[in-house]
């Protein structure tokens, strides 16, 4: 049986549904890494489920390196303005800003693939496939452009 500790820690670092949270560390014994590990996985499963919804709404993230030299402004989209205003949406547009100054991709399908620069076991889709879970809705790049001096 998980402990509430369990549960709180995991809750917090995935934002996902209580219910779910316990289901996973009661199938992985109690092993938190194995219990995350079966969240994440459930969570790229919901997300593309929802991939053929329309994401028509979404927000416009910025970022400029210090010093004025690189900036970036990336049109997430998902399927509602509630959405578009939780933490993790806010979160998940910073990262991908601070992801295409940093590396530079040429395409949204490059990004994709890209190592995230926080976490190199994951790439970008795993981390949009991941918020789109947690969210539930169906949550996109639409397009982003950097530009450098």
């Amino acid at each position: 049986m998980p402990t509430i500790d369990q549960i709180k820690k995991l809750r917090d670092e995935t934002q996902l549904p209580i219910s779910d949270i316990r289901a996973a560390l009661e199938e992985s014994d109690g092993d938190e890494g194995a219990a995350k590990k079966i969240l994440l996985e459930k969570s790229r499963e919901r997300a593309e489920e929802k991939k053929s919804r329309e994401a028509g709404d979404g927000m416009v993230f910025t970022y400029v390196h210090q010093g004025g030299k690189v900036g970036v402004m990336v049109d997430l989209r998902c399927e509602t303005d509630f959405v578009a205003r939780t933490e993790v949406f806010q979160n998940l547009g910073r990262e991908l800003c601070l992801q295409i100054a940093s590396m530079n991709p040429q395409s949204t399908e490059e990004l994709l693939e890209q190592e995230y620069i926080r976490e190199p076991e994951k790439k970008i889709s795993d981390l949009v496939g991941e918020a789109s879970g947690t969210l539930g809705e169906h949550v996109k790049i639409a397009q982003f452009i950097r530009y450098a001096i």
